[in-house]
């Protein structure tokens, strides 16, 4: 059977390459879009929701049903961030949207974007790993067919894609460095786009990917 899934997060560098690699991807059949301003992206595939409150997702329910896959990729950074904010941000936002969808759509394979350091015990120093690690922990206690949590470390961006962030930009000419020198710590979107893909069309013995996982399913 062919993909159709909802992707968050298209505005950012994460959402819009894994977005580029399902619009180009023949096994994926349709994109949903759910962002709060437009991606500006137009393709026969694709459909785009826009809507404003993550937290309540009463009025776009009825649009929500009928999907295989639930690709992620929503996020803010942690940095200057106090702990509250940031867990109501990156875990409750994410669970509210994630029991939504798993409640419509029993038989999904829903894919979570975290990285690489994520604490599963969260227990550690680190705020958002400690919040990231809970994220995944309850994610894949939900009652979805799969639930796959995704830790890339270094992410080499799309050529051609907008919403590169400008440090991936400077960094970029240097993937084959930090490839040789740190294989386990970097990947490229396109692969991550792909491994998505796969783990709906092939599955995963893995819930939890790293980079190596990644590249390995992105095959």
């Amino acid at each position: 059977m062919k993909i159709k899934t909802i992707i968050t997060g298209s505005t950012g560098m994460v959402g819009e390459g894994v977005l580029h690699a399902c619009l180009k991807n023949p096994e994926v059949e349709s994109v949903l879009v759910i962002n709060r301003k437009s991606s500006g992206v137009k393709h026969n595939k694709l459909k785009e929701i826009i809507h404003k409150d993550f937290f309540d997702l009463s009025a776009i329910e009825n649009q929500l049903s009928g999907y295989s896959a639930c690709f992620f990729c929503a996020g803010v950074s942690s940095v200057g961030k106090k702990e509250d904010d940031y867990k109501r941000i990156t875990y409750d936002l994410t669970m509210n949207f994630a029991k939504t969808v798993s409640r419509l759509n029993p038989g999904m394979v829903f894919t979570y974007v975290s990285g690489v350091g994520t604490d599963s015990t969260e227990k550690g120093k680190s705020m958002w790993a400690r919040i990231k690690g809970k994220t995944e922990n309850d994610l894949l206690k939900l009652p979805f067919k799969a639930a796959y949590m995704f830790r890339p470390g270094y992410i080499q961006p799309t050529k051609g894609l907008t919403n590169t962030y400008k440090i991936y930009k400077v960094l970029a000419p240097l993937y084959p460095v930090f490839e040789k020198l740190f294989p386990k710590y970097v990947v490229t979107l396109e692969e991550v786009g792909l491994a998505m893909i796969n783990v709906v069309l092939k599955s995963y013995e893995k819930k939890i990917l790293e980079c190596d996982d990644i590249r390995n399913i992105a095959q």
